[in-house]
């Protein structure tokens, strides 16, 4: 492997399978992802957790806090602050319903894998400190889904600060895949008075690194990493501070980046389009290269 791309042994299969039209490709489930920064003397640093060895999916890679979206959110009227449902809906290219439940998982997954919330008791405040007991309590509550993300807000007298989110890219799991999700990827700032820790489960390490820096690990082979989450370090390495990133977020473009298998020959050709980098030859009888 010449550099970090997390690439699963048994694709060359599913792909010639897919290829073939005997592999039916999975629904994807919805998803958010937060990249959240905070500015350094050389530049802002991004949040990342390495995902545990035991897990299912992308086992040993570096990611952001995300998850899916919890069916709920689509049913609750959440508290909500910044820019309405209807402007989410346009900018993420859904119904208002998708709009607040995708926001929604962008907010709960950061509060519940690096216990950092983005909401506040006023449309112009934020919460501070929220490593506490009793919001560790609400906090699990929120992993185990006994506690709803609307719940949860009602109970702390709290509103949801969609403006200190910035929707920044929109990537699906490839046909192939096993498991597969349509991930709204989102840039946020951490909050003043607020602090990351590793909360989640799935994670067995975090890091505050600067772009640059893990995309260059990544270029080593020491950092493991998925094609979103280098595409998107990439593109952050041009940004100077959290704010410049988060200015960008509303000229960016979120047509669905989805991973094309085609045959050419006697090989199988795996591409992201506008992302060269990814793209893999796999021969018919052998390993990809």
């Amino acid at each position: 492997m010449v550099n970090g791309q997390w690439y699963p042994a048994e694709w060359p299969d599913r792909i010639r399978a897919l290829a073939a039209g005997t592999l039916t490709p999975v629904t994807p489930k919805r998803a958010a992802t937060v990249m959240l920064l905070k500015d350094t003397g050389t530049g802002p640093a991004v949040h990342m957790l390495r995902r545990r060895a035991s897990m299912a999916f992308a086992a040993g890679a570096y990611a952001y806090p995300g998850g899916g979206v919890d069916p709920r959110d689509d049913e609750h009227h959440v508290g909500w602050a910044g820019p309405t449902r209807a402007w989410w809906a346009t900018r993420l290219g859904v119904d208002e319903t998708a709009a607040q439940a995708i926001v929604c998982a962008a907010v709960r997954e950061t509060y519940e894998e690096a216990g950092v919330l983005l909401a506040g008791p006023a449309p112009d405040s934020v919460v501070g400190d929220t490593t506490g007991p009793d919001w560790e309590a609400d906090r699990a509550a929120l992993v185990a889904r006994d506690l709803s993300f609307a719940e949860f807000l009602d109970r702390r007298g709290l509103v949801l600060r969609s403006d200190l989110l910035g929707a920044w890219t929109r990537w699906i799991t490839p046909e192939f895949e096993a498991r597969r999700y349509d991930t709204w990827f989102f840039v946020a700032a951490l909050p003043e008075g607020q602090r990351t820790r590793n909360a989640s489960t799935e994670a067995d390490r975090t890091v505050w690194i600067r772009p640059a820096q893990a995309a260059a690990s990544y270029d080593k082979g020491e950092l493991l990493m998925m094609p979103p989450t280098i595409a998107t370090l990439r593109q952050l390495t041009a940004y100077g501070t959290a704010a410049e990133a988060l200015a960008a977020a509303p000229d960016r473009d979120l047509t669905p980046v989805l991973a094309q298998a085609r045959l050419e020959g006697d090989e199988i050709v795996l591409a992201w389009p506008g992302h060269d980098e990814f793209t893999k030859h796999i021969p018919t009888g052998g390993a990809p290269a």
